[in-house]
């Protein structure tokens, strides 16, 4: 499987840049549900939160790498049998995850770094604060936090719901792309293309 996107199917990085952030998106809302209920006393009360921004700052960096390869390495393009309107969703739900994922992870570092502090990367280097301390701000981005994450999720859970269609009731290779898997029913080769 060649490293860039074509046509008909995506590229290793494409495929292993999408499953990294679904993951990473995954464990980051569990451990969020997780370590808002902990207590004071609660060995984890700083870890999770520490653990939780430093992997919330990593993706960010994913995110900017994932964003600069779709422009290097734009994706393929819709399977015809797509309706224009199933096309014309997939690609705003794309850009509303994206737009999602951004404003989830500066919220976050807002979150974090609204009383002035950096934000430490396991302890391996730090992200300072851009607006010093703001009095407030811990709350507003807070709230932006929460609906931002809990919208990401249920459009991610849509977005799983929409691939499983195409997968099953469909049956064509929407899914099958982005598992880096061949087409069920390869398009014939053009005139004069090797087989």
């Amino acid at each position: 499987m060649p490293i860039r996107n074509d046509r008909t199917r995506y590229g290793w990085l494409s495929i292993g840049l999408h499953w990294l952030v679904a993951a990473t998106v995954i464990g980051l809302f569990a451990l969020g549900l997780w370590m808002v209920d902990l207590g004071y006393y609660d060995p984890w009360y700083r870890t999770g939160p520490d653990i939780h921004r430093s992997i919330g700052i990593l993706l960010f960096a994913v995110m900017l790498v994932r964003l600069l390869w779709r422009w290097l390495s734009p994706p393929p393009a819709s399977l015809p049998t797509h309706q224009r309107w199933e096309t014309l969703l997939a690609h705003l739900a794309h850009w509303a995850l994206y737009l999602l994922l951004f404003v989830a992870m500066v919220s976050g570092y807002l979150i974090s770094s609204a009383d002035g502090s950096s934000v430490s990367v396991f302890g391996g280097f730090s992200v300072p604060s851009l607006t010093g301390h703001q009095s407030g701000l811990e709350d507003i981005a807070g709230d932006i936090h929460e609906v931002a994450v809990w919208s990401l999720i249920v459009l991610a859970g849509l977005h799983a719901l929409a691939a499983l269609k195409h997968h099953f009731l469909d049956r064509d290779d929407t899914l099958r792309r982005m598992l880096g898997l061949s087409p069920r029913h390869p398009t014939p080769s053009s005139p004069g293309e090797s087989q």
